[in-house]
């Protein structure tokens, strides 16, 4: 359709105004990012201890989880205290500069977070966090 110009002079508009559609798309893109952290979080509910300070959150690219009743979960895995070393060790193997984030719940035994803890030092995993809730 060719735009005809009017008796007075004026041609009409034919751009597309974008800024619209600009202010759409980020809003959109805020939400999926707000959205994604809900996402990503974990599938195992655990009551984290409450600390009044913490450290920044870690990439979480190994987890072992103790709950309240003593049982262990290695990347959310079922799995027994004797073959966690073993998955610790194939872990270090396979990833040089390993992470270990260590959460567990608010009733399990002290004693269970040191274990898993010196486990992870025998392995060669030197770094570690123990994931906390803030208050």
């Amino acid at each position: 359709m060719a735009a005809v110009a009017t008796g007075r002079g004026r041609a009409p508009i034919v751009g597309i105004n974008v800024t619209p559609l600009v202010d759409v798309v980020l809003v959109l893109l805020i939400i999926m990012m707000v959205s994604a952290t809900y996402i990503v979080s974990q599938s195992l509910k655990v009551e984290l201890p409450k600390t009044a300070s913490s450290d920044d959150s870690v990439s979480k690219t190994y987890v072992v989880t103790i709950t309240k009743d003593g049982k262990y979960f290695f990347n959310d895995r079922p799995i027994s205290k004797e073959s966690l070393a073993a998955e610790l060790r194939t872990a270090q193997k396979s990833e040089r500069d390993l992470s270990l984030v260590i959460t567990a719940d608010q009733g399990a035994l002290h004693g269970q977070v040191v274990n898993v803890i010196d486990l992870a030092k025998v392995e060669g995993i030197t770094k570690f966090a123990i994931n906390v809730e803030r208050q």
